[in-house]
């Protein structure tokens, strides 16, 4: 990050690392299903991603609401704790994670959780981690004081 940019330098978007890890997982299954289950799981899965999907919904809302950009390639401007941010530093982040693990049991393949390893990896130093020392600069004491009181992730 350079001290002259109002961002965090995240590595990627998350939504875009997210959407090509599963494209790895839907391309290595297509060479070696490794299924999870003996039967479908197409509905429990699929719920499991709706869920995700709203809980993203529910981030976005609320960012907006308060009146702050929602890509991290933009700057941050208000610290949001409202919403699903009460709860999780992170909830687009978490959101994204389940829509990913609905559709790998939707897709019923042990790949979606060999490559959620070093997707979230990526995601925890590549992101989160860029942004909380990004907030931390930008934000001072109050964004320290949110930190002590919401855990990162659940």
């Amino acid at each position: 990050m350079t001290s002259s940019a109002d961002n965090p330098g995240v590595v990627a978007l998350p939504p875009v690392l997210y959407g090509v890890a599963f494209l790895v997982v839907l391309v290595v299954r297509s060479l070696w299903p490794m299924p999870i289950f003996p039967a479908a799981y197409l509905w429990p899965g699929l719920t499991v991603a709706v869920i995700g999907i709203g809980i993203a919904i529910w981030g976005r809302r609320t960012m907006r609401a308060a009146g702050t950009n929602i890509n991290p390639s933009l700057p941050a401007l208000a610290i949001v704790q409202s919403g699903p941010f009460r709860y999780s530093r992170n909830p687009l982040y978490l959101a994204l994670t389940l829509l990913f693990l609905g559709l790998t049991v939707a897709v019923n393949t042990w790949w979606g959780i060999v490559v959620l390893v070093p997707l979230a990896s990526v995601m925890h130093v590549g992101v989160v981690l860029r942004e909380e020392r990004y907030l931390d600069q930008k934000f001072g004491e109050s964004y320290r004081q949110y930190r002590s009181r919401v855990r990162r992730y659940l």
